[in-house]
């Protein structure tokens, strides 16, 4: 019978071995070299750790897209509540420092319900549905998904501020000179309320009671931010001082004199700044509590 094999191939598996027995045999050398204490590969080296500054800016930017969607009716609302505040207290006030008060509370009100109720309610629903899971495994640091979100919530209250500014000040024939200052107070207000807002929704055991955590401060921000300090009684006077919105208050307010004092406005915003850090480093902490259970 006629072999069909060509005489090479025959001769090449007699003479030497084929790929099978070269791999066999460099597997059981590897194998006896691993087994015999040499040293193996080098192991590769991990992907260097994310910075924050980026991670930062694409949690930003993911967040303020989601916003964008989802936030639009609840900043009209919001926007709208505050407008509809100031209507109303316009058959009560008639100016000087109650008007300027009603105006500037009102504006960072906008701010309160954004920043601190719905961010609130935002990471309250992450933490019972499990979506911290998915914050967990990027390689992005806590610090960054807290800011990230903090920033993009306070960034979309910027149109509604300034709305609600404006309108406060024709409604009341407050100057509108330097209303500039709200380049400053928005963030800093906005890191505040943000933080505790943050830090509400990530401490609260319940998704509800984040929620409810979130409408009282609103609340808060309403009740004591609204109306003229120099109206409330003496506890109450104290509840508003803690209140990290109220710096920021008083800064927009003082803006509409005619001859600021410009020394008492930076102190405000230093002191609005400084509890914007100190809540944003307790929301960071309640972020890193919360992802790891």
């Amino acid at each position: 019978m006629t072999s069909i094999v060509p005489a090479e191939a025959v001769s090449g598996q007699a003479g030497q071995p084929g790929r099978t027995g070269q791999a066999e045999r460099h597997g059981r050398t590897g194998q006896a070299g691993r087994d015999d204490g040499a040293p193996g590969p080098a192991p590769a080296p991990l992907a260097p750790r994310a910075r924050l500054f980026p991670s930062l800016a694409a949690v930003y930017r993911a967040q303020l897209s989601r916003a964008r969607v989802a936030r639009i009716p609840l900043l009209f609302v919001a926007t709208f509540q505050s407008i509809g505040i100031m209507v109303l207290m316009r058959g009560v006030v008639d100016g000087g420092s109650e008007a300027r008060a009603v105006v500037a509370g009102s504006s960072v009100l906008v701010v309160a319900f954004v920043a601190l109720n719905m961010l609130a309610q935002y990471f309250g629903q992450l933490r019972a549905g499990g979506g911290l899971d998915h914050y967990a495994t990027l390689p992005v640091p806590p610090a960054a998904v807290v800011l990230g979100a903090a920033g993009a919530y306070a960034s979309f209250t910027v149109p509604g501020t300034i709305v609600t500014a404006v309108t406060g000040s024709v409604l009341f024939g407050l100057p509108m000179t330097h209303l500039w200052v709200l380049v400053a107070v928005i963030p800093l207000s906005g890191a505040a309320l943000s933080g505790l807002g943050a830090a509400f929704g990530l401490l609260a055991p319940r998704q509800e009671l984040a929620t409810l955590l979130g409408q009282l401060g609103m609340s808060a921000a309403l009740l004591l931010g609204v109306l003229p300090a120099d109206r409330l009684p003496g506890p109450i006077g104290w509840a508003r001082d803690l209140l990290p919105s109220t710096y920021g208050v008083e800064a927009l307010a003082r803006s509409f004199d005619a001859h600021p004092d410009w020394a008492v406005i930076l102190l405000d915003l230093a002191v609005c700044a400084v509890v914007g850090v100190l809540s944003l480093a307790v929301a960071t902490w309640a972020y890193r509590r919360a992802a790891v259970r």
